[in-house]
């Protein structure tokens, strides 16, 4: 494998507060494939996920792809809007009971 190759496959570190996030890729729980999403959605950087609806940015995604998104994908978008209104890391899977409390099966 060539260094390039080999650094591509090399995850980016997580921020650990939403102050030092920096790259959507920093985001705890998001990786390549996820802000390829947001980026699809219109949000580039973690900074405009503050003040952002999840659910809203779950449904644009659904939208923009033409397919109903699995429902992690709504936990994964809670956790990082959670984040980035300064609240700690945690998994994806912690938003699971709240969003189902919230928007049932979705």
């Amino acid at each position: 494998m060539s260094d390039v190759g080999a650094a591509l496959m090399i995850k980016s570190p997580k921020a650990a507060s939403a102050e030092a996030c920096t790259t959507l890729e920093q985001l705890p729980n998001i990786g390549p494939a996820l802000a390829a999403d947001l980026r699809l959605i219109g949000i580039a950087t973690p900074q405009e996920l503050r003040g952002k609806d999840a659910f809203v940015l779950y449904q644009k995604l659904c939208a923009a792809t033409g397919q109903r998104q699995d429902p992690c994908v709504l936990d994964t978008f809670m956790a990082a809007v959670d984040f980035m209104r300064g609240a700690p890391a945690a998994p994806w899977w912690h938003y699971t009971p709240q969003r189902k409390a919230l928007f049932g099966q979705v």
